[in-house]
């Protein structure tokens, strides 16, 4: 078993930062890809930023050069640094890695977490 669990979201005035934190807890052998998707209201879930074991990054086109996603692999954390949030931004913003657990057998995990909610005001 794997679990993620995302901290850091809340209510922030555009212009603002913040910075999101996801830790994986359970039995880990390795994580992959660790990354961010949101989701506002009425739309699909959306990429936001991936980071791979070795430090190989990809961001959403809607967030390159406003918000940095870095990793500590001996933590099992990924962080996302946000700054100049817009209104645009708001959504629940949802943790997943590819998590490679030697728990019981070799199993293989897309594990997801609950997600935290950001909310930006104008």
């Amino acid at each position: 078993q794997v679990q993620l669990v995302e901290s850091g979201g809340g209510l922030v005035q555009a212009g603002g930062s913040l910075r999101l934190s996801c830790a994986a807890s359970g039995t880990i052998f390795s994580i992959n890809v660790m990354g961010w998707y949101r989701q506002a209201p009425g739309k699909q879930r959306e990429l936001v930023a991936t980071i791979t074991s070795g430090g190989s990054i990809n961001y959403g086109d809607s967030v390159k050069g406003r918000f940095t996603i870095s990793r500590d692999n001996a933590k099992n954390t990924v962080y996302l640094q946000m700054n100049s949030l817009n209104p645009d931004d708001t959504a629940v913003y949802y943790c997943h890695a590819d998590i490679l657990s030697l728990g019981g057998g070799a199993v293989m995990y897309d594990a997801w977490g609950r997600g935290t909610l950001v909310t930006v005001s104008s």
